[in-house]
């Protein structure tokens, strides 16, 4: 009997699919620069990241667009 399961995934688990955004890929979206970038994060002008365990950043989408959305509102 095959399965179409994810390797290491317990059976009837709910896996959750997260789209991700690198640096790059934020930063070309909103056509700002990466130092840019790294000026609004220590102010909290920037989405929500999360840090890897290798030091890169990835932005979750949800917390893009709910971050745009409070810009469009402010403005």
């Amino acid at each position: 009997m095959t399965t179409n399961r994810a390797r290491g995934t317990a059976p009837g688990a709910r896996r959750v699919s997260r789209d991700l955004l690198t640096v790059a890929e934020f930063c070309s979206e909103f056509k700002i620069s990466r130092s840019t970038l790294y000026e609004w994060l220590p102010k909290g002008l920037a989405p929500k990241c999360t840090k890897l365990p290798n030091g890169q950043l990835r932005f979750d989408r949800a917390d893009v667009d709910q971050w745009w959305q409070s810009l469009r509102a402010a403005a």
